[in-house]
């Protein structure tokens, strides 16, 4: 009789297990002709390699010429593309309308989001993103989400979930502040106190979080918040991290102000998402502490052109308008200083698949095409614990792959406009 895991068990599947299960569809033969192969570890162009894929895997990458397609294959002709691997993006929000913010999001119940979450997916996975991490959502959504993506009941990219956020009360990432007092709107996430704070934690893991994600500034977007102002005093945060250590998780921390990105690094989380306000300290001690940084430097554009008809508050806009330009030239700053970056954009702020714009802003902003693309490939997986499994193209990892037209270490707008894609060996856009 086959072993049948129950609901609580699913949603605790780890990250790991979730890459070890390809669709049943790609347990075939598949030979990819790249007219050019990106090796994002080198930054070389080789011309005119064959990709070979077995049961969801690269079995072998070679010159065309030294191996042709072998008999029974599922042959894809990109020989006039570049190819490279899966994106990835450390920092979307899947569920829910992403055109809906403020108080127009007030009456979207928790499974039309979830339905939402399912289009986005795809949107996302289209564009040519094959694994993203969700910061966040009501519910354990992103778990239900990341587990019938990888059960193949929907299509999307493989999923890092985070869960529900924890932050204090009134907080950014945690609480409802949006209702009035005799409402009783307490978020699902607020914990205060080193010791709520562990509670909330465990029940993340409980409930299958592969990642925490917390707050320890206030944020743009959220009402009644400062954006540079701490959150979480150290001592709840050192809690909050050292919990979340203790069960293997990684911790994902909001900071937009300098106070408020040193606590996070003192306490040790593993990212710090947006950064706006970094000082000279903050980027010492990132460097020192091997923690990244995901700077989402595309999505002020949608923010200010297209926020106030979304429903966005226009405190947050005016907020918006002191942060956006100021994080920008920290981006600038962080990267000569060598802080090491990942790939993150917020997407869901604005729509999702659009995820690509951000590649230009971050070459405008001091990176390299290549640089660039690196953080969506080999430094994100490093941040996901993935690096084994994906990232690049070699054998032995996941066969997920992209192409476009054009030569996106010329110009890396092409990726924006993803012509194939690729994702453990199963085809999801020629």
């Amino acid at each position: 009789m086959p072993l049948r895991l129950s609901r609580p068990r699913r949603a605790a599947l780890s990250l790991s297990l979730l890459l070890a299960l390809p669709l049943a569809a790609a347990a075939e033969t598949v030979y990819v002709r790249a007219g050019q192969l990106l090796d994002v570890e080198s930054g070389r162009l080789l011309p005119d390699r064959a990709i070979l894929v077995e049961d969801g895997r690269i079995a072998r990458i070679e010159p065309a010429a030294a191996l042709p397609p072998p008999p029974g294959a599922a042959v894809h002709d990109l020989s006039g593309r570049t190819v490279l691997p899966g994106l990835m993006d450390a920092h979307v929000h899947l569920i829910g309308d992403a055109d809906k913010h403020g108080y127009n999001e007030l009456g979207e119940s928790l499974p039309l989001a979830t339905l939402y979450g399912a289009r986005n997916a795809r949107a996302t996975l289209l564009a040519g993103f094959t694994t993203v991490r969700n910061l966040g959502s009501s519910g354990y959504a992103d778990v239900a989400l990341r587990d019938a993506i990888a059960e193949g009941l929907v299509d999307g990219p493989r999923i890092v979930a985070a869960g529900i956020p924890v932050g204090i009360t009134g907080g950014h990432c945690s609480d409802n502040n949006l209702l009035p007092y005799e409402e009783k709107a307490v978020g699902e996430g607020v914990a205060d106190g080193p010791w709520e704070v562990r509670r909330q934690v465990r029940q993340n893991v409980k409930f299958g979080a592969d990642v925490i994600k917390t707050c320890s500034t206030g944020g743009v977007l959220s009402k009644g918040t400062q954006v540079g102002a701490p959150q979480y005093t150290l001592e709840e945060l050192q809690a909050l991290v050292d919990e979340a250590h203790s069960h293997g998780r990684k911790v994902a921390s909001h900071a937009h102000g300098a106070g408020g990105i040193l606590n996070a690094l003192k306490a040790g989380v593993d990212s710090i998402e947006h950064a706006s306000f970094i000082d000279d300290a903050g980027i010492a001690l990132a460097k020192k502490n091997g923690a990244m940084l995901v700077m989402d430097i595309y999505n002020t554009e949608y923010i200010l052109g297209e926020g106030e008809k979304a429903g966005i508050l226009p405190e947050s806009l005016e907020k918006e308008r002191r942060t956006g330009g100021i994080q920008r030239e920290s981006f600038r700053r962080a990267h000569q200083a060598g802080v090491r970056m990942a790939f993150g954009t917020d997407a869901g702020v604005y729509p999702h698949g659009q995820n690509a714009r951000q590649f230009a802003r971050m070459v405008r902003f001091g990176m390299t095409p290549l640089q660039a693309i690196q953080a969506a490939t080999l430094n994100t997986a490093v941040l996901f614990g993935i690096e084994g499994e994906t990232g690049a193209l070699k054998p032995g990892l996941a066969a997920d792959l992209i192409a476009v037209d054009g030569d996106p270490l010329q110009d890396v707008s092409v990726l924006e406009q993803v012509r194939f894609v690729m994702k453990d060996g199963r085809v999801y856009r020629e």
